[in-house]
């Protein structure tokens, strides 16, 4: 069974399953592990209802700890198994995965946004966020697709096929701060088709005045309005 204690002896393997060092993972942890107390009492049930016996009673489940149960959804972000895999993983059932990831997943977004590491999702909002205005505007632009079931339509079939990538696919845009290396922004999601300075130019992204954008050759000729852009040139 993977659990925290024998994967975090082996830093690489930790930093490609979770997505996260251990240090980060241990800042990350008393957030998590606070907003999993407040939203599931210790003297209720999953569902709410008063216990019938102390917690702890009763047989004994595989995420017991809640370092265990951070690693869990952690890795299930990161790697986005089937919930078979997931399972296999961590010695759970499918419908048993199904459930540890539905009550996981809400955990982890209120930690995280408990703890400002959340990505602004409204493009018009974004020069105007906290976590924006507190860091150098030295930021990082880029398109990223990531693997999805092809779709049965024809027509989805056609969006979704990514030339680039030879598969179909899905879509998001990623606005990273170069210092800091948080993620300010993330897009919608859009067909994997979809180019990227399309799509930013249908975001209309705001940029802080003064802002130096990196960006690749994906997004050629999008130089919006008081910004500093660079872009690597081809040999």
């Amino acid at each position: 069974m993977l659990t925290y204690e024998t994967l975090k002896t082996n830093r690489k393997e930790f930093l490609s399953a979770t997505g996260l060092r251990v240090e980060e993972f241990e800042q990350l942890l008393p957030a998590f592990d606070a907003t999993y107390q407040a939203k599931y009492k210790a003297d209720k049930t999953v569902a709410g209802k008063p216990r019938k016996r102390q917690a702890g009673g009763g047989p004994k489940g595989k995420l017991q700890r809640i370092e265990d149960k951070l690693l869990f959804i952690l890795v299930y972000q990161k790697t986005y198994p089937l919930q078979t895999m997931q399972g296999l993983h961590f010695e759970l059932s499918q419908s048993q995965t199904n459930d540890w990831i539905h009550r996981l997943m809400p955990v982890l977004q209120v930690a995280l946004a408990d703890m400002g590491m959340k990505p602004e999702r409204e493009a018009s909002a974004l020069a105007e966020s906290v976590t924006a205005q507190e860091q150098a505007a030295d930021w990082l632009l880029d398109g990223s697709e990531r693997r999805r079931q092809r779709p049965q339509d024809k027509q989805k079939q056609r969006e979704h096929y990514s030339g680039k990538k030879k598969a179909h696919t899905d879509k998001n845009l990623l606005m990273v701060n170069g210092q800091s290396h948080q993620v300010l922004y993330l897009s919608r999601t859009e067909p994997g088709k979809t180019h990227d300075k399309k799509m930013a130019d249908q975001e209309a992204i705001t940029y802080l005045r003064g802002t130096t954008l990196s960006k690749d050759t994906g997004f050629q000729g999008y130089e919006p309005w008081g910004v500093a852009t660079s872009q690597p040139k081809k040999a």
